[in-house]
């Protein structure tokens, strides 16, 4: 199975009712829980066949572009994750947020931390402004393209 039919796989179960997923060859099996609204995909090889390379589920994209906030101030700007994982504001525990409601942000600026499958990928702003709302709490899942910040680009 390719990356993309696992992602398409993945999207099709978190618009379906679906709970869980099963799927078995003599190539590899595959089991894809979902729980709340983060899917889960556990990829294994089959022992019995020949060894198969697991592509990642979702590859890692440098930045997604900033859309504007159809919420009710559309001149707001949403800074989106670019990956399935999970959200931190902080390098680590002891350190401040990289921002916060408020503070500036400038374009290329680190706002937050993903990680996904044990890497942590740094999120850069694409956009000028002032930081007006942190829409996920730290800690949390973040899907694909999800909104984690609100932008004004006029602050």
């Amino acid at each position: 199975m390719k990356a993309k039919e696992i992602q398409d796989l993945i999207d099709f179960i978190s618009n379906s009712g679906l709970a869980e997923v099963k799927i078995e060859t003599d190539e590899f099996k595959l089991s894809i829980k979902k729980y709340s609204e983060a899917p889960t995909v556990k990829l294994e090889p089959n022992p019995i066949a020949a060894p198969v390379a697991a592509a990642p589920v979702a590859p890692a994209q440098a930045a997604s572009a900033p859309v504007v906030a159809k919420e009710e101030n559309s001149k707001l700007i949403e800074i989106k994750s670019p990956m399935i994982g999970t959200f931190y504001r902080t390098s680590n525990p002891d350190s401040d947020p990289f921002v916060g409601v408020g503070d500036s942000v400038s374009a290329g600026q680190t706002v937050c931390i993903i990680e996904a499958m044990k890497l942590f990928n740094e999120i850069e702003s694409e956009v000028s402004g002032k930081i007006v709302k942190v829409l996920v709490d730290n800690a949390t899942p973040v899907e694909y393209d999800q909104p984690l910040f609100l932008v004004d680009p006029a602050g």
